[in-house]
């Protein structure tokens, strides 16, 4: 839906009932979530979907648009409750349709452009391995609850927040599919205080990103009630971007 233009409407409910856990399972580490894997992208008459580079720009998969929308895409699976999957060559932007067939060399994942003949390649991986360390490094991206934002279609934005139920590491993720960016988005908090940017998507365009949009390094919520949270911040919130957020 983002790759139809600026104006296009951007339905972000399956986002959320997805974060939400829909499925009769007790707990969220019985699911897993993914963006690819073997069936949807495999080479045959009825494969169902591109790989994500080429999803997000069926025109271009090395695009901006296609390179930002796809860590955007790949950070939502890696703070979202459940057990991520990473389908193969997903995590360095390898736009191939998959076969089963070993004789398919066309088919085989581009390992030179990871070793640096693709830029966009060897920098969309050090986004990956970060947002790995991120959700090792932050337990609340590994727990159960969530609390999912009203949905901002209108802005193609949306957000959530982790925790550890009774010990709190709170941190908030916001994800926007805009194709501008926004430099004053007021976002719910679930606390007033100082939050520290721990993660930026932006940053890993061109890394290190010299242009990149984001708050310095942190922000001080103490606007008003927003969200059902009961503070607020206003935050720059970059094009086709995910921000993480942390106590």
């Amino acid at each position: 839906q983002a790759t139809r233009g600026a104006d296009a409407q951007v339905d972000l409910s399956g986002v959320r009932r997805g974060l939400q856990r829909p499925w009769n399972v007790p707990f969220a580490w019985q699911t897993y979530n993914c963006l690819e894997n073997h069936d949807l992208v495999l080479d045959a008459d009825d494969h169902r979907e591109p790989r994500i580079a080429a999803l997000a720009d069926g025109s271009n998969p090395r695009s901006w648009y296609a390179r930002s929308r796809a860590r955007a895409a790949m950070a939502l699976l890696l703070t979202a409750p459940g057990v991520p999957l990473v389908f193969m060559g997903q995590e360095f932007l390898e736009d191939k349709l998959w076969s089963d067939n070993p004789h398919r060399a066309d088919r085989l994942i581009w390992w030179d452009g990871l070793e640096g003949e693709d830029r966009h390649m060897v920098d969309y991986h050090r986004c990956t391995r970060d947002l790995i360390q991120l959700r090792r490094h932050h337990p609340a991206l590994r727990a159960e609850p969530i609390t999912v934002y009203p949905l901002d279609d209108r802005a193609r934005v949306g957000a959530f927040q982790r925790w550890v139920p009774g010990e709190g590491h709170d941190v908030v993720v916001v994800v926007s599919f805009a194709e501008t960016t926004f430099n004053d988005y007021v976002l719910g908090f679930p606390a007033e205080g100082r939050w520290r940017e721990i993660f930026n998507s932006d940053f890993y365009d061109h890394y290190p990103n010299d242009w990149v949009r984001g708050n310095q390094g942190g922000i001080t919520a103490d606007g008003p009630a927003r969200h059902g949270m009961p503070s607020s911040a206003r935050i720059t919130l970059p094009a086709n971007s995910a921000l993480v957020f942390a106590r």
